[in-house]
């Protein structure tokens, strides 16, 4: 597995090894052993699988509050994604920044978005289906999110605010300047 950090150093990209021949691939797709030898240590409780029919759907920016908050293991099966991650750790020198990638099938790649992020996507791609591993369980009381396009926080969406298919929580989701003070940074604890 190839793992790099992103210019937010918390935010990973992973490869994990995809063996191919004239039947098809074998790949594992996530192996706890091998994020702990990366220096990831989390452990995940639950999948989920999202299937978006259009290019230009977002989602997000998503988070939950502690003790719910959830760390998120992202890849695709099927079609491509720009994945954003923005720093909700007031005190963090990037608090308020954001970084993506893109993520797709056929880079057969992962993003790990940890703790103390927002995080959304926006499908590049129709039929696209994402997986994603969550280090904590769904709660709909902690359940929060971010404004997705918040001048404030300036992400280059490859898609129009007219254009976008969100939901209607998504349309409606506060700016960053209205969120309390929901995750605090910790310079001891700097990366997972």
């Amino acid at each position: 597995m190839t793992v790099k950090s992103l210019a937010i150093p918390d935010i990973k990209v992973f490869w994990p090894k995809k063996h191919g021949d004239a039947r098809g691939f074998f790949s594992e797709t996530y192996s706890q052993r091998d994020l702990r030898e990366a220096g990831i240590d989390i452990t995940f409780v639950q999948d989920n699988h999202a299937f978006s029919a259009e290019k230009g759907t977002v989602r997000g920016l998503h988070f939950q509050t502690p003790p719910f908050a959830q760390d998120k293991l992202v890849r695709v099966v099927r079609g491509a994604i720009l994945d954003v991650a923005v720093d909700l750790r007031v005190g963090s020198p990037t608090y308020g920044k954001h970084v993506s990638a893109v993520i797709s099938a056929e880079e057969w790649n992962q993003i790990l978005v940890p703790i103390g992020f927002a995080h959304g996507l926006v499908t590049l791609e129709p039929n696209t289906e994402v997986l994603y591993k969550v280090s904590n369980y769904y709660s709909p009381e902690h359940d929060k999110g971010l404004l997705w396009n918040d001048p404030a926080i300036g992400i280059d969406w490859p898609v129009s605010e007219s254009e976008a298919l969100l939901s209607e929580k998504d349309k409606r989701q506060p700016r960053l300047a209205d969120l309390p003070a929901y995750f605090h940074y910790d310079a001891e604890m700097e990366s997972v």
